[in-house]
């Protein structure tokens, strides 16, 4: 076969069936409130760790929705527990009890394995 000097990229779309969802499953039970997030970015502007390092909420969030675990950990430790972010959320989802959650349902989720 004739060769043209091109070569066909790896592709980039995100598989959702093959990341792990018992994370946000557990999540979710314990605090329901993650669900009406909309992802405004509110908790984002006004974080406090956000403004010192790459830390944001929004993309914990996403993570989190995606199944993708496996930098969920690193990025959920630079998280103050200062609570502003809690404060400005206009639906009222309460944050620092979601990073906690999360936290512990990470432990968990390390010891099943």
């Amino acid at each position: 076969m004739k060769s043209f000097g091109y070569t066909i990229t790896k592709d980039r779309q995100i598989d959702y069936d093959a990341n792990d969802r018992r994370l946000i499953e557990y999540v979710e039970g314990i605090e329901p409130s993650i669900r009406i997030c909309m992802e405004c970015g509110s908790c984002s502007a006004t974080c406090t760790a956000g403004h010192f390092t790459d830390f944001s909420i929004r993309r914990l969030h996403t993570l989190l929705q995606r199944g993708e675990t496996l930098h969920l950990r690193k990025e959920i430790e630079k998280c103050m527990l200062c609570g502003k972010c809690q404060l400005v959320c206009p639906r009222g989802v309460n944050l620092r009890n979601l990073i906690l959650i999360i936290h512990q349902a990470l432990d968990k989720l390390h010891h099943d394995l």
